[in-house]
Formats: structure tokens, C-alpha cells, sequence
């Protein structure tokens, strides 16, 4: 059973995850404004979507591990960035999630 979020407009399917990246740095720790272009892409991000899970060769579906809410971190080049409404979003494969936060 999919799982989604109100911010969400998208239903993700098998073991795939929409996840909303988290905010990235504006000042480095030392004062100085970054740059677009030397601001480093977020690796952690909200969970805002989940598919149903992945199908095995013998229809059998398997759970996911991860659910709506859940702080992620992520591949650093995995997915494919979308931004839907002004919303920068994030759809991974669930082995291209790293780690949950608790």
C-alpha cells in the first residue's frame, strides 16, 4: 500500500521513494555566503512518498523499510531531481537510501 504526503502530487511506484532534500547551506560555518555554485547537493532529506514496495519473480510483494516522515540520507548522485509546484523533489530506489535517522 503506497503512502503519501499532503506536499506530495506524486504516487511512486515498486520501491521507489519521493523525498523532499533538506535545505542546503546559505553561509559556510565561517560567515562567508556561498554561491549557488559551490554549494555542495543535499544527501538527507524527508521522506514524502512511499510505493508499494518491490514485486519478487514470484509475485510476492516485499515492505518497505522506510515510511512518510522518516529523515533519510541518500546516495549523494542517486535518482532524478523534479520540482513540482516550487517544491524540489527527489525520486530514489529504496537501495539508493543510505541510512535513517532516529
Amino acid at each position: 500500500m503506497a503512502t503519501k504526503a499532503k506536499t506530495s502530487k506524486l504516487d511512486p511506484l515498486g520501491d521507489r521513494v519521493v523525498i523532499k532534500p533538506s535545505k542546503r547551506e546559505e553561509v559556510s560555518k565561517g560567515g562567508i555566503v556561498l554561491p549557488d555554485t559551490a554549494k555542495e547537493k543535499p544527501q538527507e532529506g524527508e521522506v514524502v512518498a512511499v510505493g508499494p514496495g518491490r514485486m519478487t519473480d514470484d509475485g510476492k510483494r516485499i515492505a518497505m523499510d522506510v515510511k512518510v516522515g522518516d529523515i533519510v540520507v541518500y546516495a549523494k548522485y542517486a535518482g532524478t531531481e523534479l520540482k513540482i509546484d516550487d517544491e524540489e523533489l527527489i525520486v530514489v530506489r529504496e537501495s539508493d537510501i543510505l541510512a535513517k535517522k532516529s
